[in-house]
């Protein structure tokens, strides 16, 4: 009986499989709503990510957490690379990183999806941080410095996501740009 739901959704994602224009849908629905939040969220700092969790869902958005144990045939790093693909913007914490540098890293220079940093205050980013920011348009300046949930909250849609949005209408622009040849 606690198997039942786990292949309610097998079967309805092989359904989307069988009806290709379904999971294009789907796929579009995760690209223009989904919003993945990387960071160390641990005992003390998981405020932080349910509000915005609230906050971005009051917004329109379906925020994304990877707080889950690894999957059978994917690693971590998978896993994060995937859910950053997916998203329509990367909101990543870099107050105190453990793994955030190796998620950026192995997301950012593959995938055109704008990453907007926030930092809590007293902190000070990891020292390659600037790499990313300097090599990869796509990861926003400046980092959000915030110094509190309150705070946060409030710039949320003016500092984070409209700026989020813009790059990522840019971006899109990029990628949908067509081929040009000059004949010579």
């Amino acid at each position: 009986h606690d198997a039942l739901p786990i292949y309610i959704e097998v079967a309805q994602f092989v359904y989307l499989l069988l009806h290709n224009a379904k999971i294009r849908e789907v796929i579009d629905t995760i690209g223009k709503k989904g919003v993945l939040l990387l960071g160390r969220f641990t005992e003390g700092r998981m405020a932080v990510l349910e509000g915005l969790r609230c906050k971005l869902r009051s917004l329109g958005f379906a925020p994304m957490v990877f707080n889950f144990d690894k999957p059978e045939t994917k690693d971590f790093t998978e896993t994060v690379r995937l859910l950053a693909n997916l998203s329509h913007f990367v909101i990543v914490d870099i107050t105190n990183p453990r793994s955030a540098p190796l998620e950026l890293k192995a997301a950012v220079p593959d995938y055109m999806v704008p990453f907007v940093p926030i930092l809590q205050e007293g902190e000070e980013p990891f020292a390659m941080f600037a790499d990313l920011q300097n090599k990869y348009d796509w990861v926003l300046k400046p980092v959000i410095r915030y110094p509190s949930i309150d705070r946060l909250m409030e710039v949320l849609e003016e500092n984070i996501v409209r700026p989020a949005e813009v790059k990522f209408n840019e971006l899109l622009a990029r990628r949908t740009e067509q081929l040009r040849i000059e004949n010579v």
